[in-house]
């Protein structure tokens, strides 16, 4: 045994070897070892004061690891008594005199032993630990404090389900901690572990009560660990708490402001530190905002200016506007941090709070004449837009007017951060800030496109451009594509000659992907400068085939599709073939994980599948492998504990999340934007292609389902929803059976994905998907265990709308509520009527398909419908409760009466409601009655006439807002006209109801409307026509007017009914001649277009 011990003592020295290779070899010995033998030899080698502390140390940290991994595994085996000696050895190891880094160490290991042996019940399975615990903290030694603290920071649960019958002593001990004035180490650790206990109680407010007296005495200790500069991690355990449990810092937060501006406002104080304090304030801002303004209110106008002096810390630099490659600039810098932290303050608080900071700051910075200030203005000015969107909108000329001048400022780098605020702006306010600003802002950045002596400002200029262009309305653009465009054909035409002659590409790679923007936005105008650009590019992607210029490239490729999709399968049709076989070229072996060609390729080939249709399945073969790989890309992930993080996190690779208890999760995102950019183009192929896919539809669905729990990414999830309703209709062409093998595959996973979905977004999403799979496969496609699945998810979902409405309403009884609160509710009011409106999509496809057999499963969920319908409850409510009970009557027919007790009296009350959304509910719902509810329902219909006449000659009845439900209503009373008009005096109505014609803005309802006008001519009705037919040019007027304002496709049957009824009366020339004469001009030639179209 003792040689055994020897020769693991050697082992654990050679697994602290620099040379790799002996390292490896002792890491493959020591995973090679049985569990129990690694446990005797690591407690054996902690106790052995004869090794080195490195090696002790070593071996604390691999058993704490083991046992963090595997201790379930092997415990349990242990006879009584070995566990028992395991769990004393490891008391013994923390009361052992040692080094300091030693004890911490073997405290850790104490403290995962101690919280493997709660178990799953909450019972401590260990109750010797906690004797031990409290003995260390009332010692009078100061290191067995310090180590109860460090084990009760590192296991916090370990008080399991008898927590209740120790909070006092808890608190006890963590106050007699922090007031030890003798001992600043086990101050130190008492704020650590009163910060781990708060943050495992972060929802239990009663618990943070109980502990808040401590509150003084740890902002007190966290000062003193500022004082002294020696560790920062009290100060991250304050970002922890302001994170998570903010409002436990409330009694102290004017005492936590205080330090924190204190530090950060101090120059001579590290950077790091300075960083970390503004940390804490942003992120009390942003998790607490409405405290945050109501107690600390009057700390922002000075933290304000002391961050925009903090984004003045830049370098000079005289290269930097001719640097070819953009270094990303350092995270910590100070500005990047400062301006990070502006951006988001400004989207916590809030416009009315941190916008008047800004505006009586930055005018003195702008007209300072040090550049440096002059640059953090603009910046700023960029980083507030989305914050204080809706302030900043009302004055967005006087700050245009502003930005604008900086754009010929003497120096590069204001210059390039006046492009920067242009470009910001032109997103956050769009399309507001284009149809405003467009003859100001594009004039301004073409000539910015001139600075040829600073390539970095001209690159700038282009980005800016892009932003402009992307959200810029087409006939705006337009007319100045020609000036646009000159510029930037004789900027590809010099920097291309530049690439060849000193291999710049900086500018080269931005006007590629400026010139895509602009064709996106130009469309088919886009085709005057199609054949001038697209030799060049084609040169471009046959050429540039190192690898410094795959960028160039993939950006070169990307603009090709985006001018291909712009102009058109007919223009670029001729370029189709030889683009493709370049892009193929491009793919040739297998491009590497990190090829930026990659995501601009598989783009690219989507692009051009839309483009040329059917056309596209030849090449499918050769995409599908690397569109498929893109798309299965598994994320790097890992867990690793607080000790493994030193040194990785500030890597901009990975994104980590605390799981508490000393373990971090932690993916590498490189890669996850192509992952799933690919399953979008995955999804487009499926939809463009249909059949044409069905080759493919077993293998991406195979693909597609798991990724619906893809949680690294939401685009991912979203792409794989929304690929499954087309995948399904590719599959039909192979038959019944392999529709309903591929649809029971999908549809528990979707159910599932819609049951757990956290993201409201993709919830959406999901629910989206799922209503299309079931139109797209009909009645039956559920079996009896999924609609029993989906009913208990829909009754889940609305139970969680109602208890969300409570919630708002509690939050509006907060002491520090206040109307940018409710802003927010109201944002989270949205998203909720958002998730209601897809349970309504939902629901009707299920009525579209199942209709009367839908009923039983209906009525389970049917009393939250009446709820909704409430007088008390929100228009939103009432608009899509009625949405649900006009598919009740639609699909259900006559047999829709079982549920009339619940529709019917609310219904008609609403026809009038002052709210135009539920008006068009309400009275969509009387139209479809009168169509499809039955002579038992004549009365109500008879009763809802004068209510809907009311509605439709309202003073403000066509106004954008009302026209609508408007329309619906006249639609409304045509269907009752029609199908149920026993109980309405029929002639008495018609006269008025030919007043209200034309119709046109609701395109579905318009063809109901004009089948009974076609109906009412065709059967000479009296009252139509007139005496001796007087009304027929009325009736020419109102087909000319309905043609002249696309209320009906031409190829609609009504449509052609129309027509016919018009060249019948044109038989009698005369008669036309003067129906046409009483027409205006424009009416005259929609009707000659129509007929001559039709000829």
């Amino acid at each position: 045994m003792a040689a055994d011990q020897e020769q693991f003592q050697q082992l654990l020295g050679t697994l602290l070897s620099t040379d790799n290779d002996s390292r490896t070899q002792a890491e493959e010995a020591y995973n090679g070892l049985p569990v129990e033998s690694k446990v005797t030899y690591l407690i054996t080698s902690i106790h052995n004061d004869a090794l080195g502390e490195d090696l002790r140390q070593m071996a604390a940290v691999l058993l704490r690891r083991l046992f963090s991994a595997e201790f379930t595994e092997f415990y349990p085996k242990l006879p009584p008594e070995a566990q028992c000696q395991l769990k004393e050895q490891v008391l013994m190891a923390v009361q052992r005199e040692q080094p300091d880094a030693l004890r911490r160490k073997v405290c850790d290991v104490a403290a995962e032993v101690a919280r493997c042996l709660i178990d799953d019940d909450g019972n401590n399975q260990w109750p010797e630990f906690l004797r031990f615990l409290f003995q260390c903290a009332n010692s009078p030694v100061p290191v067995l404090k310090e180590s109860a603290l460090r084990m009760f920071t590192a296991a916090p649960v370990v008080f399991g389900n008898q927590q209740s019958n120790y909070l006092d002593l808890i608190k006890q001990m963590l106050q007699q901690s922090l007031l030890d004035q003798a001992n600043y180490e086990v101050r130190f650790q008492a704020v650590r572990a009163t910060a781990a206990f708060i943050l495992l109680h972060e929802k239990e407010t009663n618990i943070q009560r109980h502990f808040s007296p401590l509150l003084p005495n740890i902002i007190q200790v966290i000062a003193e660990s500022i004082e002294k500069q020696d560790d920062d991690a009290l100060l991250k355990s304050l970002i922890d708490i302001a994170e998570t449990a903010p409002k436990f810092l409330r009694t102290q937060l004017e005492n936590i402001m205080e330090l924190c501006m204190k530090v950060f406002s101090n120059t001579e104080v590290p950077d790091s530190w300075r960083q970390l304090s503004l940390e804490v304030m942003v992120t009390l801002a942003e998790t607490a905002p409405a405290m945050v303004r109501k107690v600390c209110g009057k700390y922002i106008p000075a933290l304000v200016p002391q961050m925009l002096l903090m984004m003045t810390d830049l370098e000079d630099d005289p290269d930097w506007g001719v640097c070819d490659e953009i270094i990303e600039e350092d995270g910590d810098s100070n500005p990047a941090v400062a301006e990070s932290a502006l951006d988001r303050l400004a989207c916590g608080l809030g416009g009315k709070t941190v916008l008047p900071q800004i505006m009586s700051n930055v005018p003195n910075m702008l007209t300072s004449p040090d550049w440096k200030h002059r640059h953090a203005a603009l910046m700023a000015i960029s980083s507030v837009g989305e914050g204080c969107h809706k302030q900043m909108e009302t004055m967005l000329p006087h700050i245009v007017e502003g930005i604008l001048g900086f754009l010929r400022d003497p120096h590069p780098r204001v210059r390039y951060a006046a492009c920067n605020a242009i470009g910001q702006m032109s997103t956050d306010f769009a399309p507001l800030f284009e149809k405003k600003f467009h003859d100001k802002v594009i004039p301004a950045l073409l000539m910015v496109l001139d600075d040829n002596a600073n390539p970095r400002v001209q690159a700038h200029a282009g980005a800016a451009l892009v932003n402009f262009s992307e959200d810029c309305p087409k006939s705006i653009l337009t007319q100045y594509l020609d000036g646009i465009m000159g510029k930037l054909e004789s900027i590809l035409s010099a920097k291309f000659k530049e690439l060849v002659e000193k291999g710049t590409k900086l500018v080269l790679e931005q006007v590629v992907t400026t010139i895509a923007s602009v064709a996106d936005t130009s469309e088919e105008q886009f085709v005057a400068y199609y054949d001038r650009l697209m030799p060049c590019l084609k040169y471009i992607i046959q050429n540039a085939s190192t690898d410094e210029l795959k960028l160039l490239r993939g950006k070169t490729i990307e603009c090709v599709s985006l001018i291909g999709l712009a102009v058109g399968s007919e223009k670029f049709i001729s370029d189709a073939s030889e683009v493709m076989d370049m892009l193929l070229k491009a793919q040739t072996g297998e491009l590497a994980d990190d090829d930026p060609q990659t995501s601009y390729l598989i783009t690219a080939w989507a692009r051009i599948c839309k483009i040329l249709g059917k056309q596209f399945e030849q090449y499918l073969p050769l995409v599908m492998g690397p569109v498929m790989r893109t798309a299965s890309m598994k994320p790097e992930v890992a867990l690793l504990d607080n000790e493994d993080m030193q040194g990785i996190e500030g890597d901009l690779d990975w994104q980590f999340v605390s799981l508490g208890e000393q373990q971090n999760f932690g993916i590498r995102t490189a890669g996850l934007e192509d992952k799933a950019s690919a399953c979008e183009m995955l999804v487009c192929y499926a939809r463009e292609l249909k059949e044409g896919f069905a080759g493919y539809a077993e293998e991406v669905v195979k693909l597609m389902v798991p990724m619906l729990k893809f949680y690294f990414h939401d685009g991912v999830r979203t792409a794989a929803a929304e690929s499954l309703p087309y995948l399904l209709d590719c599959g039909k062409i192979k038959g019944p059976q392999y529709l309903e093998d591929m649809w029971n595959f999908i549809c528990p996973e979707l159910l599932k994905a819609v049951d757990t979905e956290p993201e409201n977004e993709v919830l959406s999403e999901h629910m989206h998907s799922l209503a299309k799979c079931i139109e797209t496969l009909g009645n039956g496609c559920l079996s009896e265990a999924s609609m029993a699945e989906l009913i208990r998810i829909l009754d889940k979902i609305l139970k969680e709308h109602f208890d969300r409405a409570v919630a708002r309403l509690e939050k509006r009884k907060d002491e520090d509520y206040d109307e940018v609160v409710e802003e927010q509710l109201a944002d989270e009011d949205n998203e909720d009527v958002f998730i209601l409106s897809k349970v309504a999509d939902v629901i009707h496809a299920l009525f579209s398909t199942y209709r009367q057999d839908f009923f039983p499963y209906f009525d389970q969920i049917v009393e939250h419908f009446v709820k909704l319908l409430a007088p008390d409850r929100p228009w939103s409510d009432h608009q899509w409760a009625l949405c649900v009970f006009d598919d009740t009557i639609e699909y259900g027919g006559p047999s829709c009466a079982k549920y009339q007790q619940y529709f019917l009296s609310p219904m008609l009350a609403y026809v009038d409601d002052k709210s135009p959304q539920v008006r068009q509910a309400a009275v969509y719902g009387c139209g479809v009655l009168g169509q499809f509810g039955g002579e038992q329902f004549a009365g109500a219909c008879a009763e809802a006439v004068p209510r809907l006449i009311k509605v439709i000659t309202a003073p403000e009845s066509r106004t954008p807002e009302n026209v609508n439900p408007t329309e619906n209503a006249v639609s409304a009373v045509t269907k009752i006209l029609k199908y149920n008009s026993s109980a309405v005096n029929v002639d008495e109505i018609l006269p008025h109801w030919l007043s209200w014609l034309p119709v046109y803005e609701d395109v579905d309802e318009a063809p109901h409307v004009y089948g009974y006008l076609c109906d009412l001519i065709e059967g000479n009705h009296p009252l139509i026509l007139g005496p001796s037919n007087s009304n027929l040019p009325r009736l020419i007027a109102v087909i000319a007017e309905a043609f002249a304002l696309d209320a009906l496709s031409l190829d609609n049957d009504v449509s052609k009914r129309m027509l016919g009824l018009v060249r019948q009366i044109q038989g009698n020339g005369e008669v036309f001649q003067a129906c046409i004469n009483q027409l205006t001009p424009e009416l005259q030639r929609a009707l000659h277009e129509v007929l001559s179209a039709t000829n």
